[in-house]
């Protein structure tokens, strides 16, 4: 996170996947027990993601495990608005892309669903498809290095 604090990104909003705060999760079709510690940095419209594995299986400790821990860019996100994402799955599936890891976010208010799909060995990185509720609140976290004078941040 520093690196990216010093290119004038951030703060950071810092959240626990657990299983208590993401109770549904997959990983490569099995129930998954993965935990990540998870960051977001909004920077106008584009939104910066942080992703540590914590404990368990994770498409994240596999890509730091094949790179002897080094960090880099594991995947993009998107958000693909007013697509339900049973229609994003089947239309990834037809594209013979099947989800490696996912699961569902519970905000303070609202669920945010995530698929990370398998497209690595064909575009070199991870896609994952992301879908807030329209009630979303953030839940709980902290800001690293501290919350943002400006609270629309």
């Amino acid at each position: 996170m520093d690196g990216l604090l010093r290119l004038g990104i951030g703060p950071f909003q810092v959240f626990d996947f657990t299983s208590s705060t993401v109770p549904t999760r997959r990983f490569h079709g099995q129930e998954g027990d993965f935990e990540l510690k998870v960051c977001f940095a909004k920077q106008g419209d584009l939104v910066f993601e942080i992703m540590q594995p914590v404990a368990g299986r994770s498409l994240m400790s596999e890509w730091l495990d094949e790179r002897n821990n080094k960090e880099g860019v594991q995947h993009l996100a998107f958000d693909c608005k007013n697509i339900p994402m049973s229609e994003r799955k089947r239309e990834m599936k037809a594209r013979g892309f099947e989800p490696a890891m996912e699961g569902v976010w519970k905000g303070r208010k609202g669920t945010c669903t995530f698929c990370f799909f398998d497209t690595e060995e064909s575009v070199g990185t991870v896609v994952e498809s992301i879908d807030f509720s329209d009630d979303w609140e953030d839940p709980e976290h902290e800001w690293y290095p501290a919350a943002p004078t400006d609270q629309s941040a």
